[in-house]
């Protein structure tokens, strides 16, 4: 589908910046990505948020500025709740544990990499109470500035959006962005969702499990990428179905990759991207191996139906 390789940074740069905000949009951009990956809910009176886990209690003040709230799922706040929430200073407090208590995917940023790229004014920032859980409307805008393509994860699980793939599709035609936007979902029903509404947009099969004949699978959803979960060793398997699935023209990318070893070894098996929180890592690798990352790749998929 896409020549150049897909630098994914998985919610933003969410190892230099407070994961899923404007913030991490603009970091992702500035570390080497092409692709920024965002998470889309639903507030309680429709609005379509990013925002990760199912309860703001990890990424927000919620517990404080709404400690007489029995249910602190995303989908249980208005709009206007969650646009009260700092999810900004908690990623700083983050950082100022030892390495050993942070949470896992920012235990190995040491020093001299969170100094290359988490100034002083920026960790100010993002301490300031000033950073918001974005709508989603504004954070595409900020990915089309920036300019970055957008992998966007609808989530349904546990819970599941009335209608959010609907909504979804529709914000992305109304911004212009049906180029540039690939739609993807542990909910497989969502994508077959997507299909129906839209013939254009791109989708992707996330799965944490391995597929029966996924070339198939992928077929009967007309969709055009699989997102599998990162094995921990590649085995003939695995590069058996990457040359499959990429030989037939569908894209393969991997999530969510730290290690600049694991990174080559991915890369040579022949996956079309990687999604990571640490952008400038398979930068580097990228540059390394002398793979192509062009701006804002192209992700509309081919005019041509596989069926």
């Amino acid at each position: 589908m896409n020549r150049s390789f897909l630098a994914i940074a998985h919610r933003g740069a969410r190892a230099f910046a407070p994961e899923n905000t404007l913030p991490a949009i603009r970091a992702a951009e500035r570390l080497g990505a092409n692709v920024v990956e965002l998470d889309v809910q639903m507030s309680r009176d429709g609005e379509l948020v990013v925002f990760h886990d199912d309860t703001i209690l990890r990424c927000s003040d919620g517990l404080y500025k709404f400690p007489a709230h029995t249910d602190y799922s995303v989908g249980a706040f208005t709009w206007e709740e969650l646009s009260l929430l700092d999810v900004g200073a908690w990623y700083v407090h983050e950082l100022a544990r030892p390495a050993s208590r942070r949470q896992p995917y920012l235990r190995d940023l040491g020093p001299e990499e969170l100094g290359e790229w988490v100034t002083p004014a920026d960790a100010d920032e993002y301490e300031s109470g000033s950073v918001r859980i974005p709508r989603l409307r504004d954070a595409l805008s900020v990915a089309r500035e920036c300019p970055l393509a957008v992998v966007l994860d609808l989530k349904a699980i546990p819970r599941r959006y009335s209608g959010i793939a609907g909504r979804t599709v529709e914000l992305v035609r109304d911004l212009g962005m049906v180029d540039e936007t690939l739609i993807s979902s542990f909910d497989h029903t969502l994508l077959a969702e997507v299909r129906r509404l839209d013939q254009t947009l791109a989708t992707g099969v996330l799965t944490s499990h391995r597929l029966y004949r996924p070339r198939e699978y992928l077929q009967a959803l007309d969709a055009d990428a699989l997102h599998p979960a990162c094995p921990k060793t590649l085995h003939d398997a695995d590069r058996a179905m990457i040359e499959e699935l990429t030989s037939a023209g569908f894209q393969v990318n991997v999530w969510t990759e730290n290690t600049t070893s694991r990174m080559r070894a991915l890369i040579d098996a022949g996956v079309t991207g990687i999604f990571t929180d640490y952008p400038n890592r398979l930068g580097q690798v990228l540059r390394d191996v002398g793979r192509c990352v062009s701006l804002r790749p192209r992700l509309r998929r081919p005019s041509a139906s596989r069926r």
